[in-house]
Order: C-alpha cells, then structure tokens, then sequence
C-alpha cells in the first residue's frame, strides 16, 4: 500500500506536469516550430535600419588611414540615408566574397548590396539591380617580373593558369567563351575576391587573374609589377543589389536617389575622390618611390610626425607632398631658386621665419604650416577632402588661380566647391576665351592637378604601408586614402 505521503507526492508531481503542459500551449508553441524554415520566414529586422552586405577591399569598404570607415560604397550609403532624410540607420555585413554577397541577398539577411557588383544575367534571376552608376572593363592581369612573354589575346591563355573568384562575373564571361574556345581552363577559388588574388599574381603565386579596371587601377600603385595584358571583353555596368521582390519600395528610392547624384555631381566628386588618382603615376614613379621609401624617408619620418603634431597634417600626406617637391632631397634646388625637402620660395620662406630652406627641421614645419594656411584660405563651405586638395593646388600655383578656377566653375555650371569640377575649371586658364576674364589670368593650370593628383597616389601608398601617428585622433583634415 502507497503511503499518504507518497500520494500526496505522486498528485503533485501529475499536477506539475499538466501545469506544464497546459503552459507551453498557452504560450502558443508550435511542435513545428523546433523544424528549420527559409530563412526569409524567420529573419525580422528593426525596419528603421537598412542592412548592407559589402566586402572589404579599396573600392568599397574598410578602415581608412584615419581610423574611420571608407570606401566608394561606404560613402554612397551614407548618401543615400542623407536622401532618405537620415530616417534609417546604417549597418553593414562584410563577407568574403561575390558569391557570399549574393547568398546574403537571396536569404534575406541584408537589404542591399553594395559591392562592387557587376549586372549579370545569372545575377539578374536571383536578385533585382539599382540602376547602374559606374561603368568597369575586365582585363587580364599578369606580373611582369615572373610572366616574361604575356598573352596577346584569349587564344595565346589556353594552357595557361588563370585564377578567378568564384561566382564572379569572370565566371559567366569565360564559361561564354569556353563555347567557341573549347580548350580555355579556370581555376574558381572560393571565400575570396578580386583583389586577394590580384596580391597572389603580384606575389608571383598566380599567373593570370581578370579583374574590373578600376580595381586594377588602383593596386598598380601598391604593386607596380602588374600589367594589363589584354581587355577581356565589353565593358559592364556596376550597380547595387536588392533581393528579388523583398524591398521594391526601398529599390524605387535607391533609382531615384543615383538618379538624383548622377545629375548634381554629387557621384562624380565620389568616384574622382577614390579613382581620380589612381592613373596617374607610371610604374617607374611608383618603383622609385616605394625604394626611396626605404633609402630616404626614414631619417625624415620624424619631422615630419613632429610636423603633424603641429599642424595636424597627417604626416604621411606631408611627405607625400614633399616627395612631390623633391624627392626627399633636402638639397634640392629648381631653377627658380625654390629649394629644400618643401621647395619653399624665398618669399614663402620669410613668411614662414625660415632662415634655411636646406635645413629639413626649419623646411618640413614651415612647408606644414603653408599648407594649414593654404587649407584656411579656402572658402569653409568647401568640405574635406576637396579642401585639402584645393590647398595643395594653391601650394603649388597659388591660391589666386585656384580661386579664378572656382570662380570659372560656378559660370560653367560646375560646383565650386569640388575639386573634380574645380579641376575642370583648371584646365580652361590657358585658353584666351577664359582666362582673359579671370582676374589673375593665364594660368599653366595642368601642372597643378598632375601635382596634386600625384600627391594623392603617394599618399595613398604611404597609407597601405606606413602607420599613422597618434595625433591623427583630432585630426581636423581629413583626405580620402585607399
């Protein structure tokens, strides 16, 4: 026979278990809930955020040598929330590659894909595409160290190793042209994009890439081995990527906002501050350059943080100017008499109390504070970096030409406070029909933009390379590197 207290356990323990019971019910759950659903059923997210998928790389998104987001996407979809009125949050997911960027998209745990993507018809079943903002070639990249003798054409890459990311649009072109050239081989490397295996050519653990020509443009001035061997088809068109059918309004409003930037300048002066500079060294520049980084810069590096500290120029961008001016050669002298590490004229030299321009300690600081000055000239309602860019043309020319170049932009329609259209404007000062109404007339106007776009690139290797200086955490000065 049961005990009373072992029946008065017994009840209570059958009355836990039906309370138990009666509650999962009551809470509503569902034994079909434990069971995995499409992810597009599951996944809720805050709809005042909108969700980007990116990768990192120089064209689209990473830390740039001030500690601070960047990239042309980066700051395309920060435009973009300053159009919708700043209503949504930002957030960004980084994956390793095209084919991840798109898997995020079709399982719905991004709203938006801004990376670098190529409009393909594969691409177009499985998601929908912005309107296209930027227009890229491909071309077939080797090293020339290592590939003495590059193909000529896509015939002479059968028996060749050719690496590519897979999933890329590489893919689709050469699975196009394997139709006709039946014996072309690829090798498709997974969990990567374009520029890491554009580093492995340059390393010499590739033989051939493809890769989009802006890219290609860019990673010359870190690796100058890399060469072009050929165009790799037509050109193609970079837009952003929605998935099919989940946001349509938020598609409409990203047309309408390309639609918008494209006709006030606004994607023009972001395209010319990531790409606007990255042609214009050769790889002779580039390689003496990248030695004299090593010969020369160390006895100077610094001056010129001490420089930085003073007027808060990152100092890499002060030695990027000075190479400019001298190649880091304090004894440096132009025939008409500027001189020194800065190329200081006599007149900027007793404006600065600069007893020696051939002393690097009296020249860096002194050629620092021209260019603070230069950059306080400048109108404040020009932002950085065309700030900083129009100070250094007024380094190099003068800031009364800048000015009649600003001035010259506003008549033509152009922006004068951005320097791509400044630029422009630059160009015109030595045709009679233009500068003969300039207040400072004929101006060799080149000279400055192939100055300050070589500056740009120097920079932008110093920044791949060498580390910032603490005091850059207040820099007020900030200029785009990538």
């Amino acid at each position: 026979m049961f005990s009373p207290s072992t029946y008065i356990k017994r009840i209570f323990m059958l009355a836990l278990l039906l309370l138990i019971v009666a509650c999962s019910c009551s809470c509503g759950e569902d034994p079909a809930s434990n069971k995995e659903t499409p992810t597009t059923d599951v996944i809720k997210r805050d709809p005042n955020v909108i969700t980007f998928v990116t990768i990192n790389s120089p064209n689209t998104y990473y830390i740039n040598s001030d500690r601070e987001f960047s990239g042309l996407e980066y700051d395309l979809a920060k435009a973009f929330s300053k159009f919708l009125g700043n209503h949504k949050k930002l957030e960004f997911i980084t994956v390793d590659s095209i084919q991840e960027v798109v898997e995020t998209l079709v399982n719905n745990k991004a709203d938006i894909a801004a990376a670098d993507l190529t409009i393909t018809e594969s691409r177009k079943a499985l998601i929908d595409f912005s309107v296209p903002y930027q227009s890229i070639h491909q071309q077939v990249i080797y090293n020339k160290v290592i590939t003495k003798k590059p193909a000529k054409n896509v015939s002479s890459l059968i028996g060749k190793e050719i690496v590519v990311p897979a999933s890329s649009s590489f893919v689709e072109r050469l699975k196009t042209l394997q139709r006709k050239q039946k014996k072309i081989k690829w090798i498709e490397r997974d969990g990567v994009h374009s520029e890491n295996i554009l580093d492995d050519v340059a390393e010499g653990k590739v033989e051939y890439t493809i890769a989009d020509n802006h890219l290609v443009s860019m990673l010359k001035n870190f690796h100058p081995n890399l060469r072009v061997a050929f165009p790799f088809g037509k050109s193609e068109k970079i837009a952003w990527g929605f998935g099919k059918g989940h946001k349509p309004d938020l598609l409409l409003e990203a047309n309408a906002f390309f639609t918008k930037i494209k006709s006030d300048g606004t994607l023009r002066n972001l395209i010319d501050r990531y790409h606007g500079n990255s042609k214009r060294l050769k790889p002779i520049d580039i390689n003496t350059f990248l030695k004299r980084r090593h010969t020369r810069l160390p006895q100077y590096i610094k001056l010129f943080k001490e420089a930085q500290e003073i007027t808060g120029l990152d100092w890499r961008l002060l030695a990027a100017l000075s190479y400019q001016e001298s190649h880091w050669d304090t004894f440096n002298t132009s025939p008409t008499n500027v001189r020194g590490l800065m190329m200081l004229t006599e007149a900027t030299s007793d404006r600065m109390s600069v007893t020696n321009r051939l002393d690097p300690k009296q020249s860096i600081p002194a050629g620092a504070k021209y260019v603070n000055l230069m950059i306080n000239t400048i109108p404040e309602k020009v932002p950085f970096p065309d700030r900083t860019y129009m100070a250094l043309a007024s380094y190099n020319v003068g800031y009364a030409h800048v000015e009649d170049a600003r001035v010259l932009a506003q008549r033509l329609g152009l922006s004068p406070n951005s320097w791509v259209d400044v630029k422009k404007a630059l160009l015109k000062l030595n045709k009679p029909q233009y500068y003969n109404k300039a207040k400072y007339g004929y101006c060799r106007c080149a000279q400055p933009i192939i100055y300050v776009e070589s500056i740009r690139s120097y920079f932008n290797i110093l920044s791949r390379f060498e580390q910032p200086h603490d005091s850059l955490d207040n820099n007020p000065y900030k200029i785009a590197s990538n």
